[in-house]
Formats: structure tokens, sequence, C-alpha cells
């Protein structure tokens, strides 16, 4: 149970320090939804979404508001759509998005997830169409996020699927060119994808999950730097267990959040990920932690290093807080939605390469990261397949959700509104990998995989 106490101290630091439920997210299988007919399995869709979660906006509302707890976000995630989608023989996969974009409109979400392909060891039809349907699909829609996994450390990288996103992203951007290339902010390219993931844009209901469930995503690193603040010059085993301590605090929001959906829309609880994920709001940066720690900025030599110690330290507190940890669970680094993060990339302290080394000890990936509108689809490409191999080698979830902002250039900005806010134009390596995407074929799995 969780005392009186813990809640007294969970609400001080909802007042003082940002601390929130970034989202509860309703998993909906729609895998009884598919049908030989395209419009029949879209009404089976729309039909069976705003039922499950007719009640989610508003138990959530609910729950903020007689426990005092911000929830920010509601949303849904579905079975991967290539999948549901494939029976009915469409060659074109729009309508389907379009379907869950007004399911979710009904029921009051701010995303859905789900327009997904699983293709890390390679493609059925049903991928292909939804892959070259994601381009159309956001640009017609308002909260539809689209994901694919491409590689996984048993399967190694599929690099056929990797030179086609560098061109479907090219295209997402062009086509939403006039709201700076937003649409690539609701699609992300996965390695070792999670099923229980409760964060956008990667969020899908996998095919071994329940009928329904919640997963609860949480925040709070304006807490963890508070903390940090009382333990100023102490050594890196206190630091490590401050961490602790506020992570097993912040889960503990996260479960109680989960145990009361749970409980009042009848659906089984899945995981809470316990994560750190920023906002551009001042006093809610992941930034500003590792800065507290004792370096000068963001990036500066020693970064890999802190946020290795804050990564490990959040999901040791956390796996004690909660009866199910999962999705994705670390500290965040999205360029856009961390103000700290900002302002490291404003002074020339930090870069895409030095983004990429700290990838491999966080949760994620290259998150949020604009980049100029000329830039190639090879390169795009090439960026994921390095991505993908820090993924496959290191056993780890990895992304890439990278914009290549239309019209944009180097030093300008690109403005996305909301959570997604806004974001330098960072500068990419000028030198071609043209000929190294052009192989296509499949990347190996490392010799780790072989572990049965």
């Amino acid at each position: 149970m969780i005392s009186q106490s813990e809640i007294t101290e969970t609400i001080r630091m909802i007042e003082s320090e940002k601390l929130d439920i970034r989202t509860i997210t309703l998993g909906i299988s729609l895998r009884d939804c598919a049908d030989s007919d395209g419009a029949v399995a879209r009404r089976k869709i729309y039909d069976k979404i705003t039922y499950c979660a007719k009640n989610l906006v508003r138990v959530g509302d609910e729950i903020s508001i007689e426990y005092g707890i911000p929830i920010i976000n509601k949303r849904i995630a579905v079975t991967p759509i290539s999948i549901v989608a494939e029976p009915s023989g469409d060659e074109n996969y729009v309508a389907f998005a379009q379907v869950i974009d007004q399911a979710a409109q009904a029921v009051g979400v701010n995303f859905i997830g789900g327009f997904t392909a699983l293709v890390h060891k390679g493609f059925t039809k049903g991928d292909m169409r939804l892959m070259a349907s994601i381009p159309e699909a956001l640009a017609t829609t308002e909260r539809v996020c689209s994901s694919v996994n491409l590689a996984t450390t048993k399967s190694g990288i599929n690099m056929d699927a990797v030179k086609h996103m560098g061109e479907i992203i090219k295209e997402t951007a062009f086509l939403t060119r006039e709201k700076d290339s937003l649409g690539c902010a609701k699609l992300m390219v996965l390695t070792n994808a999670v099923e229980d993931n409760p964060f956008m844009a990667g969020a899908f209901h996998g095919p071994g999950e329940a009928e329904c469930s919640i997963n609860i995503g949480i925040s709070g690193p304006g807490a963890v730097k508070a903390a940090l603040e009382k333990v100023k010059d102490a050594n890196f085993d206190t630091v490590a267990e401050c961490v602790k301590k506020v992570a097993f605090k912040i889960t503990r929001l996260g479960q109680l959040v989960a145990y009361e959906a749970s409980k009042r829309l009848r659906v089984p609880f899945g995981i809470v990920d316990v994560s750190l994920a920023p906002t551009p709001a001042i006093g809610d940066s992941v930034a500003r932690i590792l800065e507290e720690m004792g370096l000068e900025s963001f990036g500066a030599p020693g970064s890999t290093a802190a946020l290795a110690l804050l990564n490990d330290a959040v999901k040791k507190g956390g796996i004690m807080a909660s009866s199910h940890v999962g999705g994705l669970s670390g500290a965040f680094i999205p360029v856009s939605e961390d103000e700290g993060i900002i302002a490291a990339v404003e002074k020339g302290a930090l870069n895409i390469e030095k983004l990429e080394a700290m990838t491999c000890v966080c949760s994620v990936g290259l998150d949020m990261i604009a980049i100029a509108g000329d830039t190639s689809p090879e390169t795009i490409s090439a960026i994921i397949a390095d991505e993908a191999a820090i993924g496959i080698i290191n056993n780890k979830t990895t992304a890439v959700r990278i914009i290549p902002v239309w019209g944009k250039k180097v030093g300008e900005w690109a403005e996305f509104g909301g959570l997604l806010g806004r974001a330098p134009i960072m500068e990419v390596s000028k030198f071609s990998s043209r000929n190294f995407i052009q192989r296509g074929g499949r990347i190996p799995a490392p010799i780790t995989s072989l572990k049965n």
C-alpha cells in the first residue's frame, strides 16, 4: 500500500519541482478488427477504440483532481496497423490512419500510436503498404503517430528498411513543410522496440499484449535536480543513492495512478515506464540534472558518464517501487523538448556526434533533432543505421526521430509547439553515405545474440 506520508511528500514535489505523470496510455488490441473488406475493418476499429477508451480522459481527469497529481496526457496505443490492415487487401493504408485519428478525436486523447510496421527481418505486403502510406497519413491526420521497427539484436539490421525510411522521412518533411515538417516529429524509427511503451511517437500495443492494458509514463527531471542541489560536492556514490531514492518516490506516484486507472477503467495494469521525460519548461530538464553534477554544460566531456549514472540510478530506484516496470525506462534526451539541451546546442557545447555517443547509455536515442531540409535521404538513413547498430550491439532499445525541416538551414529554428517545443537546426556531416546505403540487404545479428 502507498502510505499517507508518501503521498504528502509527493504532493510537495508536484507543487515545487514540476513532478507529473506524463501520460496514461491505454493499449488496445485491434487483432479482432481485421477483415477482408477494408471498410468493414475500419468500422470495427473505430467502434472498438471509441468503446474501450470512452472513459479514459474522464478517469484521468478525476484521478488528477482527487489526488492533486498533474496528468499531462491521455493517449492510446493500438496493434500495429500493418498487421490489422493486411487482410483487407487495400493497396494504401491512409484511410486506416484517418479512422484511428477520428477515433482519437472522438474520445479526446492527444495522440494515438500504432501506425506501425515491424520489419526487422523482412517485409510483408502489409508492411510495405503501411510504410508507403506514412507520409500522406501523417500529413492528413492530427493525432496519429507512426513507427517502424527495423532492427533487433536477434535479427540484425534490415538495411533495405533503413534505406526506405530515409526516403519516407524526406517525403513526410515535404508534405508537412508548411508546419516546419511537423509530420516527422510524429514518426519514430526503432531498434529493439518494446511492446508496452507508453511514450509517443514510438508507442504501439504489441502482439504479445493483453486485450487492453494501462501503461503509465512518469517524469520528474525537476524533482531529481532539486534533490541533487541538496548534496552539492558529494561523491558519486552519494549522487547515485540520491537519484535512486527520488526515482523510487516518483515511481510510487506512477504506481498509485496505475492502480486507480486500472480499477476505474476495469482494464489490467500493464507497466510503469520509469523515465525522466523533459519538457521545454524551465526547471523540467534532464540537461540541467547533468549540469548539477558538475558539468559546465550538457555535452561537455563527462556528459556520457553522468548520463549513464543517471539512467542506471533511475532504473534501480524505480524497479523497487512498482510491481511491473517496463516500457523504455531511464532518461530521455530529446533536443526540442529540453530547454537545457537547446541551450547547449546554442552555445556550441553539443553536436549530433556527442548526442549519438550519449544514446549508448540513455533510454531511447536521437530524439527530436532538427536538421537542414536539404539533407539527403541517404544521410538520414546512415544516421538511422548508426543508431540501430548501437541498439543491436548493446541489446537495448534505440530510436531516431529526426526532422529535416523543409526550407531551413543550420542556424535557423523550427517551431513545433506544445510539448514538442522548438529546435535549432543542427549540422550533420557533409560527407556522403550514399554508396553505403545503396548496398541494401541485412547487417547480420551480432554474435552476442546467440544465447539459446
